[in-house]
Parts: C-alpha cells; sequence; structure tokens
C-alpha cells in the first residue's frame, strides 16, 4: 500500500481561495494587506522567492512594495528603510529576504522590524510568544507543516511526533507548534545518539536537516505522517527532499514531495500573516 500523496499545492490553493474571500472583505472595509519585501544583492534563489511573493500578493488582491538594494547597501541604509516602513500606514507586514550579504547583520536586521509587522515570524518577541502560547504572527514553514498535517485529516493531539533538525527557522519553532497542538516532541540532531530508533517510534516525522535523501525507510514507522522540510538540488538538477520518498512511499502512511509539499505553503502562510496583521493594525477580529 503506497503512503497518501499530501499535496502541497492543492491545499495551499484551497487556503488562497479563503483568503482571497478574506481580502476582499477586508476590502470593502477599507483595508488593503500591504507588504514589504526587501532584497539586498543579487542571490538568484532569493530573487525567484521575491518574485513568487510579488506575485501572490498580486492574485490576492494585497498592496506590495519590493526593494532592491545594491549588494553594496551598507547595514545603516538597510536600517533605515525598515525604520521608514515600520512607520509606513500601508504596510502590515515586512519581509527581509535572508540571506543578506556578509557585512551586514542579519540579527540587528531581525530585531529592527515591528513585532506587529514581523510576518516571517522571526523576531525575538515573536519566537518568546510562540515558546509560551502567547499570540503572534508564526514563522510560515512552521505554520505551512502544522497546516498540511490538519488538513490532511490527522489529528495532532496525543501523537508522537519527531522533529530532525534544530534550526531557529524550521526545526525548534515547529516541535513548539507541535506542542503546542498536544503533540509529545521529541527534537533529534546532528549529535543524536540512535536517532533511527527515535525516529522509527513517530507518528508524525518531521525532517528539517539540508541533507538530500538522508532519511530512507529504516526512519520510518509503518503508517507514520512523513512531512519532508528539506529542499536540495542534486548534481542533475533535480531536486530532491531530506527524506528518499520512492523509498519511505510505501511505508509511510502520509508523505509530502519535494517539490510540490511543504514549498507552496510557505509563502501562502506568509501572506496568511500579512491578513492577520492588517486586522490587528485596524483593530478586526
Amino acid at each position: 500500500m503506497n503512503a497518501q500523496v499530501i499535496e502541497g499545492k492543492k491545499i495551499s490553493d484551497l487556503i488562497r481561495s479563503e483568503m482571497l474571500d478574506e481580502s476582499a472583505a477586508l476590502k470593502q472595509r477599507g483595508v488593503v494587506p500591504g507588504l514589504a519585501v526587501v532584497l539586498v544583492g543579487e542571490d538568484p534563489a532569493s530573487k525567484v522567492y521575491v518574485g513568487s511573493k510579488e506575485k501572490a500578493c498580486q492574485q490576492l488582491g494585497f498592496y506590495s512594495e519590493v526593494h532592491r538594494l545594491p549588494e553594496s547597501t551598507t547595514e545603516d541604509e538597510l536600517l533605515s528603510l525598515i525604520g521608514q516602513l515600520n512607520q509606513s500606514q500601508r504596510i502590515n507586514g515586512i519581509l527581509v529576504q535572508l540571506p543578506l550579504p556578509k557585512h551586514i547583520n542579519e540579527k540587528a536586521v531581525i530585531d529592527a522590524i515591528a513585532v506587529e509587522k514581523d510576518v516571517d515570524g522571526f523576531h525575538p518577541e515573536s519566537v518568546g510568544n510562540l515558546v509560551i502560547g502567547d499570540d503572534s504572527l508564526l514563522p510560515c514553514t512552521p505554520a505551512g507543516v502544522i497546516e498540511l498535517i490538519k488538513r490532511s485529516g490527522v489529528d495532532i493531539a496525543g501523537k508522537h511526533a519527531v522533529v530532525i533538525g534544530r534550526s531557529n527557522i524550521v526545526g525548534k519553532p515547529v516541535a513548539m507548534l507541535l506542542l503546542r497542538e498536544n503533540a509529545t516532541v521529541t527534537i533529534c540532531h546532528s549529535r543524536t545518539a540512535n536517532m533511527e530508533e527515535i525516529a522509527k517510534q513517530a507518528d508524525i516525522l518531521v525532517v528539517a536537516i539540508g541533507k538530500a535523501k538522508a532519511i530512507g525507510r529504516s526512519y520510518v514507522k509503518p503508517g507514520a505522517i512523513v512531512i519532508d522540510v528539506g529542499i536540495n538540488r542534486l548534481p542533475d538538477g533535480k531536486l530532491a527532499g531530506d527524506v528518499d520518498y520512492e523509498d519511505c512511499l510505501d511505508v509511510a502512511g502520509y508523505i509530502t514531495p519535494v517539490p510540490g509539499g511543504v514549498g507552496p505553503m510557505t509563502i501562502t502562510m506568509l501572506m496568511q500573516n500579512t491578513i492577520t496583521a492588517a486586522k490587528r493594525a485596524n483593530g478586526i477580529q
């Protein structure tokens, strides 16, 4: 029996159609969600991401600004732009595309974004709110992972979830969100002893380590939900996840493909955060 494939593109399209209605309803109340994206330098992958974000804003009827700055931009110039965007009435969400050039301190830039406009969910205050369970804008990829699991009809409460990877962008926040949904959570990482054994106990296995096809069937409990956050380019130019998809297909109960699994959800959740920020800024529940 092959696993049920969790189609991120389909689920993402469904959420976007719900957002389209919400955006139209806000527009009738005179509120247009606004997103500013800042890109420093010429990173090719970042350029593609920024293009997708721009397109998503157009589709949903948002106001959007893209600030494309040269590689030579100083940290002070970037912080000054963030200061202006923090003050702008038209902008509800600010996203600075990472990675930044080496001479700019990423932490200083993230810290400078007003927490109520932090649609990436990276600001220390947003992270703190996530940990203690207070209301905050959630990091997009982890929030997308939770949405994928829920919309596949799986109840997270009471399940044992194993997260492989402990990055600040995916591993840690996704573990926190699973905990918030009442899963029992174990985090594995590069120093974990007997990782295979632990992973095999998971009802829900989330993998985010950035190593192509590192996790095969020996890590998967029969019938488990396998969420693959990794996206790696193979020598032949094809994309692959951190999970060996073909190898795990007949063991898992549910599995996300790469591409087309978690990827489409990230930008969708970013748009969702922008709507949430716009509603909060205008005192709309």
